[in-house]
C-alpha cells in the first residue's frame, strides 16, 4: 500500500514511518511548513509553531534519507495564518478560550496537507500520523477510539474528524505506550529517539499572536468590587489561580471574562463550578449521541460522567473551569463520540 506519513521531525511520526516501511508499505514523508521568518518572534519552547521548525524539517528529511523514502515539504503558512491564527486571535479577543490544536488537526493536518500533496501530484491510498488514537471500521462506518496509553491519548484533539477523513487515515501508534515507541525508535536507530515532545502550539508568548495593544482594565469580584488592574483580559483564562496580581485572604480563581467591559471576574473555587454546558458547532464521528456519556472539557482533564441531549451537556456532579470557546468532547467507553464548542457554562 502507498502511504503518506505526516512528519514533524519528532519521535512519534518518525517511528510511524519506520513501522510502515518495515511492514512493506511504500512510504512517502510529507511535512507542513508553517513558520515564516519575520512574521512573529517566536521563542525557545518546544512547540508545533515556531522558529525551531527549520531544525524539525532537517530531522524529517534526514529520517527519510535514512529510510530510503521520498520526502516533500509543503508551504502552508498562509493557510495556517487564516485557519488557525486568525481564529485564535478572534476568539481570544472575544473573551473566549479557543483550542488551536483542535482546529489545526481538523482543517490543516488532516485537511490542507493531504489535499495539497495530492493536488501537486503525489498519489497515496492512506495518510498516517503518529497520533495516539485508534480507528475501527464496522460495516463501512469508522469509529474513533482513544489511544491505549492514557497519558498520551490524543483523541480529544481529533473529535472533529469526519467519516471521509477517517476512511483514509491510519494511526499506527494508537495501540502502543510511549515507552514502547521510544524503544522502537532505539531499535530502528532513529536519532530523535530521545527528543522531547512538543508541549504547546506556539513557542513564544501567546499574547504576541493577538497583535493588540495593552488595554488596562479591572479585576473585580462577583459583587463588582474592583480588586486591582489588569493589562488585557486576554492574558487570563477561566479557572486560572496563579498570577492574578491581586491580594486576598483566600484563593481566587478567574470565573468569567467580560470582553466588552474589559473585566476579569474572580471568585472562590466553589464559584468556578458549573453543571450545564451549552454546545454549538457540534461534530459527531459516527452518529449523534444521547443520554449517558463521559466528557472532558480540556485535553488533560479527566473523563467525567455527563448526560447529553440536543446541544446541552449536563454534569450531575459539576465541572470546574469550563470556558467559552473550549471544546467539550464526549466519550462512551473508549469511543470518541464527537463534541462541540462551549458557548455557555451555567
Amino acid at each position: 500500500m502507498k502511504i503518506a506519513v505526516g512528519l514533524s521531525g519528532g519521535v512519534d511520526s518518525s517511528v510511524c514511518a519506520a513501522l510502515l516501511k518495515e511492514e512493506g508499505h511504500e512510504v512517502i514523508g510529507i511535512t507542513m511548513k508553517l513558520w515564516r521568518e519575520g512574521r512573529y518572534k517566536g521563542g525557545s519552547k518546544d512547540a508545533c509553531f515556531g522558529p525551531g521548525e527549520a531544525e524539525d524539517i532537517e530531522c524529517a528529511e534526514a529520517l527519510c534519507h535514512q529510510l530510503g523514502i521520498e520526502y516533500h515539504v509543503f508551504d502552508c503558512a498562509d493557510e495556517y495564518e487564516k485557519v488557525v491564527l486568525d481564529y485564535f486571535r478572534t476568539e481570544y479577543l472575544a473573551g473566549k478560550t479557543p483550542n488551536p490544536c483542535v482546529r489545526c488537526n481538523a482543517f490543516m493536518k488532516f485537511g490542507v496537507l493531504p489535499q495539497l500533496a495530492r493536488s501537486q501530484g503525489l498519489e497515496f491510498e492512506k495518510f498516517a500520523t503518529g497520533h495516539y488514537a485508534r480507528i475501527r471500521e464496522d460495516n463501512g462506518v469508522f469509529h474513533l477510539l482513544r489511544g491505549v496509553d492514557d497519558a498520551k491519548d490524543q483523541s480529544y484533539f481529533l473529535y472533529r474528524l469526519n467519516q471521509a477523513q477517517l476512511s483514509h487515515l491510519l494511526f499506527p501508534l494508537g495501540g502502543f505506550h510511549k515507552h514502547d515507541v521510544r524503544a522502537m525508535a532505539e531499535k530502528f536507530g532513529l536519532p530523535m529517539k530521545d527528543k522531547p515532545d512538543s508541549q504547546d502550539f506556539y513557542s513564544g508568548d501567546h499574547a504576541e499572536l493577538l497583535k493588540t495593544a495593552e488595554r488596562i482594565g479591572n479585576i473585580v469580584d462577583t459583587a463588582g468590587n474592583v480588586l486591582g488592574p489588569h493589562r488585557g483580559f486576554w492574558n487570563y483564562t477561566i479557572g486560572q489561580r496563579r498570577g492574578l496580581g491581586v491580594a486576598s485572604s483566600h484563593p481566587l480563581y478567574v470565573i468569567d471574562i467580560n470582553a466588552c467591559r474589559n473585566e476579569v471576574v474572580v471568585g472562590s473555587v466553589e464559584e468556578t463550578l458549573r453543571h450545564e454546558l451549552v454546545l454549538t458547532d457540534c461534530r459527531w464521528v459516527a452518529e449523534t449521541p444521547s443520554g449517558n456519556v463521559e466528557a472532558k472539557i480540556r485535553s488533560a482533564s479527566t473523563l467525567r460522567p455527563a448526560i447529553y441531549s440536543d446541544g446541552l451537556l449536563t454534569f450531575p456532579d459539576g465541572v470546574t473551569a469550563a470556558a467559552r470557546g473550549q471544546s467539550a468532547v464526549l466519550y462512551r467507553d473508549d469511543e470518541v463520540l464527537g463534541g462541540g464548542i462551549i458557548a455557555e457554562a451555567r
